[in-house]
């Protein structure tokens, strides 16, 4: 396990092995217990989740597929921003642009659902 400031890595063995000993920082029973507004409510008041809608049926849930290197030509400044920010600053760089892709397949999901709903309003 590698620690940095508040993120915390695991590999994928690390995590098999946590799984057979029961450990989690998830109170699951507390957590089926709950009725489903309760659930909701818990949800919504966690800042970390708040205003979140999620489309379970595209979730997909596993490990990282492994990086890819590539060569990509960026502008200097942008390179030296992020190297200044110190180590793990090409994790960082690889973090905005997948916050970037990430926000970019949500406004396409949100376009779809806007299609299918006036589609399903107007009677097609």
């Amino acid at each position: 396990m590698q620690k940095s400031e508040s993120i915390v890595r695991y590999t994928a063995e690390e995590l098999r092995r946590k799984r057979e000993r029961g450990e989690s920082q998830s109170d699951w029973a507390r957590a089926a217990a709950m009725t489903e507004e309760e659930l909701e409510a818990a949800i919504a008041s966690d800042p970390d989740e708040a205003g979140w809608e999620y489309d379970w049926d595209n979730v997909i849930i596993g490990f990282p597929k492994p990086k890819r290197q590539v060569t990509v030509r960026l502008d200097g400044d942008i390179i030296e921003w992020f190297k200044e920010t110190g180590k793990g600053y090409q994790t960082r760089m690889n973090a905005v642009l997948r916050s970037y892709v990430e926000a970019q397949k949500r406004q396409e999901l949100e376009r779809r659902k806007r299609e299918r709903a006036e589609a399903a309003a107007s009677g097609e």
